[in-house]
């Protein structure tokens, strides 16, 4: 077959493109916003405190990028719904979503109070379930378009992180599996990465730990934490039109930790 250029270009691009990105002023999900950026998307990017979310978005508007900044708790309808309203009237086309806001508090399992555990599911689980229904018309509208949840290697194994964190992640990819398959009709792709250990401020406590840290670059093959941006690499892929067979799967980012068995 006779090489176009055109068509490979396309392929690795997103231009054109609207995604909306959670969790976007710090760690992996600034980092995913950036990808899609430089890749030709207009990227609404999404946080709780507004200021550091606008300085982010400053930073890449000053690059030529067309980034926007929208406040919001994912976490609670009502943002969710303010948030998702003003999406449709500002951009009525939306192509990719990345639920990437998440948080964790690490304690054993009888520990825990009633409180920690709504406030951890309202984060990572409930707030995925509702922006992809909320974000759906829009997806739709688009013509299809592309879902990335960020989930983690906690749901497909143990590692310390805490059973409510590996619950809602595991779920995320569970999740996945099913609106993959259900929304495949209206060509709306749905996939999840599962990270491990990434230079992030939500890891940065434990890693702080240096017996820790070793143990867990121990059980990594690649030898070293992860970066923001590796991951952000594999989420962009994801929602490349180059990846447009590719629905309904979880690709691990981490290092060859999962298929480490001793």
């Amino acid at each position: 077959m006779p090489f176009n250029e055109s068509d490979f270009s396309a392929r690795w691009s997103l231009k054109g493109q609207v995604a909306l990105v959670t969790g976007a002023s710090k760690g992996i999900g600034a980092a995913v916003a950036a990808e899609l950026l430089a890749l030709g998307a207009t990227v609404v990017a999404v946080a709780r405190q507004l200021p550091a979310l606008e300085e982010q978005v400053a930073a890449w508007r000053e690059q030529g990028y067309d980034a926007h900044a929208l406040a919001a708790d994912v976490s609670q309808p009502n943002d969710r719904q303010v948030l998702l309203a003003e999406v449709a009237q500002r951009w009525p086309h939306l192509h990719i979503l990345v639920n990437n806001a998440g948080t964790n508090i690490r304690k054993p399992t009888t520990a825990y109070s009633e409180e920690e555990y709504r406030h951890i599911m309202a984060t990572n689980l409930d707030s995925v379930w509702e922006m992809c229904r909320g974000a759906y018309p829009l997806l739709q509208a688009a013509g299809g378009g592309s879902i990335v949840q960020v989930s983690s290697v906690a749901g497909l194994t143990h590692v310390r992180t805490g059973a409510i964190y590996g619950m809602t992640k595991a779920a995320l990819v569970q999740l996945t599996r099913n609106l993959a398959a259900e929304w495949a009709p209206t060509n709306i792709r749905v996939n999840c990465v599962a990270p491990w250990y990434i230079h992030t401020p939500l890891a940065a406590g434990v890693l702080q730990n240096e017996d820790y840290r070793q143990q867990v670059v121990a059980r990594t093959p690649l030898g070293r934490i992860g970066e923001p941006e590796e991951v952000a690499a594999a989420v962009a892929f994801l929602c490349l039109p180059a990846a447009a067979y590719i629905t309904g799967q979880t690709l691990s980012v981490d290092g060859g930790f999962t298929t480490n068995g001793f």
